[in-house]
């Protein structure tokens, strides 16, 4: 790694600087350059990743990079050291940031908590760009000149979601809680970024649900009782982007690696030993359902511990070979997917966002599954298990779900390559893969008060102290950043009752109901999952800038 001339603001380099995530992004050759005392500095990187792509036929989108940077203050004259990680302020201006000699553009972000960097190209294929420059703002975090600082830079895959009218609900009558056009069985036509303004009632222009038949939890309108829906409700119809993939295994143990000790402690089964595995049951020394996030070091207080990939259960982290890296991270309640997404700047997605993810612009098929069509075939079988090139063996499959293959979930993006199709990758029209099946994709309801209030505001890139994420209006978040009682409680094993307005969407690896894009069973704004779950997981979006 390179490693800049130590100037007043000492620059430090840890080993994890290089991060490989789903489908192998890469973030490599990190680096502080160019400062301009009291003001800012430039993170410099490379940065690769497979299957990129850019189209102006079709969805007429690309993928991205999320990237953003975390640092930590060792020292220095005036300078209090700490193990905390902090979130890095990265300019907004987009001309401030630098592509050097790549086809790549870099977006900033108007609340500077990362930077979004795409193909400038039309192309698709692997990119490998070198000195990429982003502008740190180092005095706006509070940072003297004359600080030591370690920085951490993270990347993600996403996938834009363009603006544009889509339709909600797909015209069968098998799905529960289905969305329509009032009472009619059609789909409903969503045709801006306030449509529509009713819920239920039966008049025209509303969007009823099918009077909420076979809901687990009905919603609180129906063919007879309206609701009206905030205009500051993410319905989808404006531009969001999507991560490719769902949470990974590396992604949630490198999240775990930047908290607290008392942080760590509550986004894990508590108390924390080493040698436990992430699951439901604390001290559990064998991986449960093919997760193998492992404490390798234990935290004591707020001192934090560490963890690493090991499923294969050899104590030697995050080998790809075995280690189950890239695997969706599955076990996570809802406040541990509220805080990774609280902690990287993203937020959780609608149910409305989540159509229009799955089916984009198309008119929907009756009981569609993520890839636009009504027919699925499970995976029963892998080859390489828990590597990073572990592959399903089983002919035609394209998705994980009704316990064909019962040990857990699969390796994330594991049907796509470079030319399968959008059924063989069980991809949706954009891109975005698993949106069917191998976890539970966790969003915000529209069924309840609760998830209606949901306005959309991003993570903010900080944890409160005991752990969990405190952004205004997300689910169990009142007005004022502060959790509700009973969520404060909330922790490894603990019983969750008070996170009303989040469902669940699309099914698991465990299910062989409930896979469809239109049904609702648990999207009413549930809320009501006790502790974790082998089945659970999620992904997270990101209003584009």
């Amino acid at each position: 790694m390179k490693v800049a001339k130590p100037v007043l603001l000492t620059l430090i380099f840890i080993a994890s600087s290089q991060f490989l995530m789903a489908n192998n992004i890469v973030i490599s050759n990190s680096s502080l350059t160019g400062r301009v005392l009291g003001s800012h500095t430039f993170v410099e990187f490379d940065l690769s990743w497979d299957n990129s792509f850019r189209l102006t036929a079709g969805p007429n989108n690309w993928d991205a990079a999320w990237v953003f940077v975390k640092y930590q203050i060792t020292g220095g004259t005036g300078c209090t050291a700490s193990t905390v990680w902090r979130h890095a302020t990265l300019s907004a201006v987009n001309g401030e940031h630098s592509v050097g000699a790549n086809l790549a553009t870099i977006n900033g972000v108007a609340d500077s908590r990362g930077v979004f960097i795409y193909r400038s190209d039309i192309a698709s294929g692997t990119v490998n760009w070198t000195d990429l420059r982003v502008r740190w703002n180092y005095a706006a975090d509070g940072i003297l000149d004359a600080c030591s600082v370690t920085i951490r830079v993270f990347a993600m895959e996403m996938v834009l979601v363009p603006q544009g009218s889509f339709y909600c609900g797909d015209g069968s009558s098998g799905n529960t809680g289905k969305l329509e056009d009032a009472t009619s069985g059609n789909p409903f036509l969503v045709t801006s970024a306030t449509t529509p303004s009713t819920l239920g009632g039966g008049s025209a222009g509303s969007m009823g649900n099918n009077n909420a038949l076979g809901q687990s939890t009905a919603d609180d309108f129906n063919d007879v009782t309206s609701r009206t829906l905030p205009t500051t409700y993410p319905n989808g119809f404006n531009a969001f982007y999507a991560m490719k993939y769902e949470i990974s295994q590396e992604q949630y143990a490198e999240f775990l690696n930047t908290l607290t000790g008392t942080q760590q402690s509550a986004r894990f089964p508590s108390p924390v030993t080493v040698g436990s595995f992430f699951n439901t049951t604390a001290n559990l020394l064998t991986p449960q359902a093919r997760n193998g996030i492992k404490c390798r070091i234990a935290p004591v207080g707020a001192a934090p511990g560490e963890f690493g990939c090991d499923l294969d259960d050899d104590d030697i982290f995050n080998e790809t070979s075995g280690d189950g890296r890239f695997l969706a991270c599955n076990w996570l309640s809802v406040p541990d997917l509220l805080a990774y997404l609280d902690w990287s700047g993203l937020r959780p997605m609608t149910e409305m966002e989540y159509e229009k993810a799955s089916r984009g612009p198309l008119l929907p098929i009756a009981n569609e599954f993520a890839w636009g069509n009504a027919t699925l075939v499970s995976a029963s079988a892998v080859s390489n298990g828990g590597s990073d090139n572990e592959l399903v063996t089983t002919a035609n499959a394209n998705v994980s779900s009704n316990n064909a293959f019962s040990a857990g979930p699969l390796r994330s993006g594991v049907f796509a390559t470079s030319t399968s199709t959008r059924v063989q990758a069980g991809a949706t029209y954009y891109g975005i893969m698993e949106m069917t099946g191998n976890v539970w994709e966790d969003g915000v309801g529209l069924g309840s008060a609760a998830g209606r209030s949901y306005t959309g505001l991003h993570g903010d890139g900080s944890l409160i102290t005991s752990g969990a994420a405190n952004v205004d209006f997300w689910p169990g978040i009142n007005g004022n950043n502060t959790l509700t009682s009973v969520n404060l409680a909330f922790g490894g094993t603990t019983g969750c009752t008070g996170y009303a307005g989040m469902g669940f969407m699309a099914g698991s690896w465990r299910e062989g109901a409930y896979l469809q894009v239109s049904d609702r069973q648990f999207k009413a704004g549930w809320g009501g999952l006790t502790g974790r779950d082998n089945r659970n997981g999620g992904r997270g979006v990101r209003t584009a800038p």
